[in-house]
């Protein structure tokens, strides 16, 4: 007799997403090198100070603050680690700067594992981190993310409407359903497709289909873009295969249709995950990036109206 599982979308979503890191990093070309530093700091760089914990890697300015902070969130598969360079060019800038890494205890040992995040309150958990310092101006926090740490950023966004004030998503996926669903000329990559599918099917343990749709949509951004109310900015590489540049297209339409504010850069000649091994469409993005929350969050005080 089979166990009837209960529905909870929240859950649901972050365990689809945590799904999604392992797999659309087996989609990109084998042997691939990223360069986390290619454009960013390989030194922490002077003037800034750092700190290291269980499930956040961060740096700052030095100083009492109040400054501006930047939530970071790496692509499928890499952790905060990683993200050393780019929060410690935030921070050179004047942003605490504090990248998630979604490790938990299991069986006694922190460690990574495909559900990342296992409970409710690990959706804003590190937002509650980042806004505990001292330093940090609780009404000026951005969420910035990569591939799957961009739909964390959006996602984060709208579960914190009222806390998160800006956003920058690279190269999201914006509807899971239509991602695995499109039609593809490739038949290598349609079976992969259909075998992600069954996959996530699989895991998320849902009842029939109807329930799997809407586990579906409860993961994706495009559905859940009313409920984001920061200026966001939009990221993506012109010649990503790996979630083409129409998912960021569809999501800026949506955005202009609840007359949000958003912006939209597509990078000509970029590949997926461009900005850590193209380094003149890296650096056009994260002039862009900079520009963008200078104008919405810091990182000098804000202006009197």
């Amino acid at each position: 007799m089979r166990t009837r599982r209960s529905f909870h979308p929240l859950l649901a979503l972050l365990a689809l997403l945590a799904i999604l890191a392992v797999l659309t990093l087996g989609l990109l070309p084998a042997c691939e090198t990223l360069n986390h530093h290619l454009i960013h700091p390989v030194d922490v760089p002077a003037g800034v100070i750092t700190w290291s914990e269980d499930v956040e890697t961060g740096a700052a300015p030095r100083g009492e603050g109040p400054f501006p902070a930047v939530l970071v969130h790496a692509e499928g598969g890499k952790t905060a680690q990683e993200m050393k360079g780019v929060i410690w060019d935030l921070a050179q800038r004047g942003y605490v700067a504090a990248a998630a890494d979604y490790k938990r205890r299991i069986d006694g040992t922190f460690r990574r594992n495909m559900f990342a995040w296992r409970s409710e309150a690990d959706v804003t958990a590190s937002l509650g981190l980042i806004r505990a310092r001292p330093s940090v101006d609780k009404d000026r926090i951005a969420t910035l993310g990569f591939s799957q740490g961009g739909i964390f950023a959006l996602l984060i966004a709208a579960h914190a409407p009222e806390t998160v004030k800006a956003v920058v998503s690279y190269y999201p996926v914006a509807d899971f359903e239509e991602w695995l669903s499109a039609e593809r000329p490739n038949p290598v990559r349609r079976l992969v497709y259909r075998i992600i599918r069954s996959f996530f099917r699989r895991e998320s343990g849902a009842r029939d289909e109807e329930e799997f749709r809407r586990m579906l949509k409860a993961a994706s951004p495009l559905p859940n873009a009313e409920k984001i109310k920061a200026p966001v900015l939009l990221v993506h590489g012109e010649m990503d295969t790996t979630a083409s540049p129409d998912e960021s297209r569809r999501l800026a339409a949506r955005f202009r249709e609840l007359g949000r504010d958003v912006e939209l850069l597509i990078v000509p000649g970029a590949a997926h995950v461009f900005n850590f091994k193209q380094t003149e469409q890296a650096r056009r993005a994260w002039d862009a990036t900079i520009r963008f929350l200078e104008n919405h969050i810091g990182p000098s005080p804000p202006k009197n109206p």
